[in-house]
This record gives structure tokens, C-alpha cells and sequence, in this order.
């Protein structure tokens, strides 16, 4: 299914289903799509988050019922999936500016109205990339969950913490000086940024490991091992400081590139960010993104 054919439905079922308890893991499943990369090219194409966009149509149409009903505003909390009449106040007067009392007394209110996705076309942008096949591998790093709303922000302040933490030392050329620091030279940790969707059910979040390819050995406490499959991967390179280059061609890959391919699936929950060894600030510095294809 082509992406903006999968957005488009996603928006249908996401319309018929206000008043039901779906998650972003049930819109995905709709248009057949790993949950992690619709999440995130619904979010860079829309502007919204999945869970955002349900949000804000159910307030929107809670609104509209509180001015044309004499319904119980309980009962028009629970239509729309809050489990208490607090939790329905919290969220409808932070997104209206104005509490569903005020509402039903003649508050104005914000419209959201369903969304209609286009296609534009942008003359002479070409994207290069090139096909790497690779057989299965192990990663060894610094794993958290974000939350992929905010995590073109949270990734970067987890990488300053991680160089705080344990590898200002050996990044900084020195031998290492415990096991942590070890793992980190003899894995090469840091060059590479994963991705991954395997934990965390459709919830929006994803799971983000500061990694290097594992080449055996101690695992020391507070890292993780992961293990990726046989993939053909699509690596676009990217030059310019980090993490703005890479963040760049990153939304690009999403915005223009995958919608409406004609020549790869992306089957993949996971994608991959690689980082050369020069000064991340220097304006030509290399790094690269890895996107798992499946060729049509």
C-alpha cells in the first residue's frame, strides 16, 4: 500500500473509531504497516502524533456536543474514552482555553477538523541513496524510550548524557579505565544511533540505543545487546552538522521519499543512524541513515 494511501485510510479508520479505545498500534495495523514507521511518517507528513490527532478530534467533537446537547458532561467524557469527569476538565480546557462548563455557556472553542492529505510535489529534489544487503548482526549500547513526539529533541540530551557519564574518556582518545569504558573501544559504541520498535506495544514510543556492532565479550551492567535480521537497507548520506543534517534528510526520507514509492516496502522495525569519526559541528561532517527495504 503506498504511504499516502496508508495516511489516508489511517485518518478514515481514526474518524469512525473516536469514540472506541484504539490505539496507535490498532491504526497502524490497519494499513498493514510496521507501527514505529507509521508512527513516525504520520508525525513528520501531518505535524501530529497518532495519539495526538484522536486526541484533539475527541475534544473537538466533545465541544460541538456540549453546545448542541443537553447531555451530562460525564456522559460526554466517557463517549470519548477519559475514565473520569477530572481527567476530561484537565484535558478540554488546556486544548479549548476554556472548561466544558464554559463551553456549554457560550465559550468560544478550537476547531480541529479531520485532515485531508494532499500531494506536492517539489520540482528537482533528488534523494541518493544506495542498497546494502546485510545479514543479521548484534548491537551493544546505552538503550532509553522516547517518546517519538519529542524525541528529535530528548535523543541529543541523551547523548551529551551518555558522554558525561561514561565516555568523555576514551572518546577523547585515553585507554580505558573499567569495564564500562572497555566495552565502549572494544565495540566501537557511538557510531551508531538504532531505532527500534520491539518494546514498547504501539505506544507511540520507541526504544533508542547509543550503539556500536557487538563483537563478543562482556556485557557490562547498565548496556544491552540487540539483535537485527537479514535486511537490505536503504543508506542515504548526510552532510552537515549533527544532529540538524541528519534530522533533515531524516524528514525528508519520510516526507518525499517513502510516499508513493514505487519500488521498496519498508517491512523494518527498526532504522539506523551512522556516525563518522570527524567533529559532529564541522559543516561537512558524514553521517548516514539506514532505512530496512524490501524490494516490490
Amino acid at each position: 500500500m503506498e504511504w499516502i494511501t496508508c495516511i489516508r485510510k489511517a485518518i478514515d479508520y481514526m474518524e469512525e473509531h473516536l469514540e472506541d479505545n484504539v490505539s496507535a498500534q490498532d491504526v497502524a495495523e490497519q494499513v498493514f504497516m510496521s507501527s514505529f514507521f507509521f508512527q513516525k511518517g504520520f508525525s513528520l507528513m501531518t505535524g501530529y502524533g497518532i495519539s495526538e490527532y484522536i486526541r484533539n478530534r475527541r475534544l473537538y467533537k466533545a465541544a460541538l456536543d456540549l453546545q448542541k446537547t443537553d447531555e451530562k458532561i460525564i456522559d460526554i467524557a466517557l463517549r470519548y474514552c477519559y475514565e473520569t469527569p477530572e481527567s476530561f476538565t484537565k484535558a478540554f480546557s488546556r486544548f479549548h482555553g476554556a472548561s466544558p462548563s464554559q463551553v456549554r455557556e457560550g465559550a468560544p472553542i478550537k476547531a480541529f477538523l479531520p485532515l485531508k492529505i494532499e500531494i506536492s510535489i517539489h520540482g528537482g529534489n533528488k534523494m541518493d541513496y544506495k542498497i546494502k544487503t546485510m545479514t543479521g548482526f548484534k548491537m551493544i549500547g546505552f538503550s532509553r524510550v522516547f517518546d517519538g513526539e519529542t524525541s528529535y529533541v530528548e535523543i541529543p540530551k541523551f547523548w551529551d548524557e551518555i558522554r558525561e557519564k561514561y565516555a568523555n574518556n576514551v572518546w577523547k582518545g585515553n585507554a580505558p579505565a573499567n569495564a564500562i569504558e572497555k566495552a565502549i573501544v572494544d565495540n566501537s559504541i557511538g557510531e551508531y544511533g538504532v531505532c527500534l520498535d520491539d518494546i514498547c506495544g504501539g505506544s507511540g514510543s520507541f526504544r533508542y540505543i547509543i550503539a556500536g556492532i557487538y563483537k563478543g565479550g562482556e556485557v557490562p551492567e547498565g548496556m544491552t545487546v540487540c539483535e537485527l535480521p537479514d535486511f537490505d537497507w536503504a543508506i542515504f548520506d548526510c552532510y552537515g552538522p549533527c544532529p540538524k543534517a541528519l534530522q533533515d534528510v531524516n524528514t525528508k526520507i519520510f516526507k518525499e521519499w517513502m510516499p508513493g514509492n514505487p519500488d521498496f516496502e519498508f517491512p523494518g522495525r527498526a532504522n539506523i543512524e551512522w556516525y563518522g569519526e570527524e567533529d559532529p559541528s564541522s559543516p561537512d561532517y558524514h553521517s548516514a541513515i539506514w532505512i530496512p527495504v524490501k524490494k516490490k
